[in-house]
Parts: C-alpha cells; sequence; structure tokens
C-alpha cells in the first residue's frame, strides 16, 4: 500500500506540473500570435539595448525568446553579446518547471540570471569590439521564424474578414478543451499536487512568523505559496480555454495542438515522471543529500557539462534535486546558465562557430558564478 501511494504521489505531482508548464507555454503562444509577431518588436539600434534587450527575451519561460534572439542574431541584427546575453538568461521549458515547483525562489533565480546575461552580454562585445573583429552572422538566415509569423499575420486578417471559415471544432480543440477543464477542477479541487521539500529551520521558521503574525493581529498570506499559485493557474488556464474554444482553427491545430501538445507535453510528462521516481527510489535507498553536499563542487561541473547539450530535459534533473532539498543553489545556477534548453539547436544548424563560441562563454560563466556562489555560502 505505501508503495501503490507513493506511486500515485508521483503521479499526481507530474501531471500537476506537467499540466502547468503546459498552461504557461499555451499563454505565451497566444500573447506571441495575438501580438501578430511584433512581441519582440522592442530592439533597440544600441549595442546595451541589444544586450537587455536579449537578456530580457531570454528570461521569458520557454525557447520562445531563445529562439528569437537566434533567428535575429543569424539575419545580423542582433551582436554576439546580446546572442550570449539570450542563451545564459534562458533555462529553456526548466523555467516553466521551477515556476511551477518553487515560483518565489525561482523569479529570484530568473532576476539572477538577467543581471548576468546582461553583464556578460556587455563584455562580450567590448571584448569583442576591443579586438575589432566582425559580426558573426550567419550567411544563411533562419527563415522558419519570421515565415511563421507572416503567416499568423495573413491567418489572422482572413479570420477578421470571415470568422465562420476560420473556426471548426473538430476533435483536436474538443480534447483541449476537455483536457484543460479538468486541469482547471484538479487545480480547484486539489485532487493532484506536489509535495514541496524543505529543511526543518525552514519548517520551524515559517511556522514561527506565521505566529507571529497571528500574536500581532495580522494575517500571515504568502502570495507565492502553492494555494496561490494554483488560483493564479486556474484563472490563467479558463482564458486559455476560452482561446481553445473561440480561436481560430490555424492558431488551435498548429501553436497549440502541434507544438504545444505533441511536441513538448509528452517529453515533460516523460522526463518529469522520470526525474521523480528516480529521486524517490535513490532517497529512499541512499543518502544522496550527504554525498552531494560532499561533492558539492563536482556537481556543478557536472551541470555546467550537461548544460552543452542542446536539448531540454536532462537539465531537469537538476531543478527537480533544487526542488527536493538535495542539491544547493549554485549547483542549480550552474545548470541555468550553462543550458538554454533546445533555443540553441537552430543556432547549431545556421552557425556553428557561433555556437561553440556562445556554449563556451555561457560554461566561463557558469562555472565562476556557480563556483562564487559555492564559497559564499
Amino acid at each position: 500500500m505505501e508503495v501503490l501511494h507513493t506511486a500515485l504521489e508521483i503521479l499526481g505531482s507530474s501531471l500537476q506540473i506537467t499540466g502547468l508548464v503546459t498552461v504557461m507555454m499555451m499563454m505565451i503562444e497566444a500573447v506571441n500570435i495575438e501580438s501578430r509577431g511584433r512581441f519582440f518588436s522592442g530592439l533597440r539600434r544600441s549595442a546595451f539595448g541589444q544586450v537587455v534587450f536579449g537578456a530580457a527575451i531570454g528570461i521569458i519561460p520557454g525557447c520562445l525568446g531563445g529562439f528569437a534572439s537566434v533567428s535575429l542574431y543569424t539575419h545580423g541584427m542582433l551582436s554576439l553579446g546580446a546572442l550570449v546575453a539570450t542563451l545564459i538568461a534562458s533555462s529553456g521549458d526548466e523555467a516553466f518547471v521551477m515556476l511551477a515547483m518553487f515560483p518565489q525562489k525561482s523569479l529570484m533565480i530568473m532576476g539572477l540570471l538577467f543581471i548576468i546575461a546582461t553583464i556578460t552580454g556587455l563584455c562580450t562585445d567590448v571584448v569583442r569590439k576591443a579586438l575589432k573583429k566582425k559580426n558573426l552572422a550567419a550567411d544563411k538566415a533562419c527563415e522558419e521564424g519570421f515565415a511563421l509569423h507572416e503567416k499568423d499575420t495573413h491567418h489572422h486578417h482572413e479570420e477578421e474578414a470571415s470568422h465562420s471559415h476560420g473556426r471548426h471544432f473538430g476533435w483536436k480543440r474538443l480534447v483541449l478543451a476537455v483536457g484543460i477543464s479538468a486541469f482547471i477542477v484538479s487545480l480547484a479541487t486539489g485532487a493532484i499536487g506536489h509535495e514541496h521539500a524543505g529543511t526543518e529551520e525552514e519548517e520551524v521558521c515559517c511556522c514561527h512568523g506565521h505566529h507571529e503574525a497571528e500574536e500581532a493581529g495580522g494575517i500571515h498570506i504568502n502570495l507565492l505559496d502553492e494555494t496561490w499559485m494554483n488560483i493564479v493557474f486556474a484563472i490563467l488556464s479558463i482564458g486559455i480555454l476560452g482561446a481553445v474554444v473561440f480561436a481560430g482553427d490555424h492558431f488551435v491545430e498548429e501553436h497549440l495542438w502541434r507544438h504545444v501538445v505533441c511536441r513538448h507535453l509528452p517529453s515533460i510528462f516523460a522526463w518529469t515522471l522520470g526525474v521523480l521516481t528516480l529521486i524517490t527510489v535513490l532517497t529512499s535507498f541512499f543518502d544522496i543529500s550527504t554525498w552531494v553536499n560532499d561533492n558539492t563542487a563536482l556537481m556543478i561541473l557536472l551541470a555546467t557539462a550537461i548544460g552543452i547539450i542542446p536539448e531540454s530535459g536532462p537539465h531537469l534533473i537538476f531543478v527537480t534535486l533544487y526542488a527536493a532539498g538535495i542539491v544547493p543553489l549554485p549547483v542549480l545556477l550552474a545548470s541555468s546558465i550553462s543550458q538554454d534548453g533546445h533555443a540553441s539547436i537552430p543556432l547549431l544548424a545556421e552557425n556553428r562557430m557561433a555556437f561553440f563560441k556562445a556554449k563556451a562563454i555561457n560554461c566561463a560563466v557558469a562555472l565562476v558564478c556557480g563556483f562564487l556562489a559555492y564559497l559564499m555560502v
């Protein structure tokens, strides 16, 4: 019975995390398409503005900002420093998972990544300018991203001209509507959820603060705890449900179904379920926390090395280990800096030299920041 209970807890946690990630990805898809491709149109002409812009779009969870930055770079519209800033700030799909598992700390990490990304990007451009090297823009532009925006804009005008021909209630729309509705109900009822691991000291402090607030006659409310986050995501899910019901076929089938559900959802659920299962099994038989505490430096090196892989998924293990209180912040920080999901895959296809240079810079910064944080803790 205990094994079954544990298995159900792991499954429930995996379903909730996957649902939260999927809703956030759908929301960003909706915002980007509804803006008709103008979501990233705030590019500044100055070198400083480019780097800040690159870091800002890199902070956006998922690979959307990374894809946009790579596309702009290969078109010669962004500097290498701006590209590096994006890749440092970006944590790929893992950013969604961090927001779902530890929202308050993830916002702090994202802010820190933005600062590190901006400083690194500016230094990269200064060094390149000092060495008088030319901008490494690819000869062949990555046109897929721009074609997608043009198609979406064209389709948007078609729907405005004829709503009756732009929306059909097929099985994909129905499956999305039912799935999102079920997720909203689960959030409202608490049918699925995950436990937040923490140290005894953190729990004591939390309880102590709560009692102090009660004694002072105040109410202790944490707007970033799981209950409030469930309410926020339930509201966002209702908005996504409305988009599923009223949006055109192209947006529902191409962006929500083909891109989010078919491409991302299975891998996110599989990696989440696998990692949670692995962590549960390991913590049941081995004292991982003691081993990690004695080998934190090795974990920083490992996290940085795995960050070279241009793919979301393998890095999720460090997010889960941190959420479980097994690895310290320096390890997760090194992982977040060195990895960028699969945003750099188009860069690898378009300009391999730029890919290796950007990855080399990112890994160096990840090691420096990781070990500095390790020495400061």
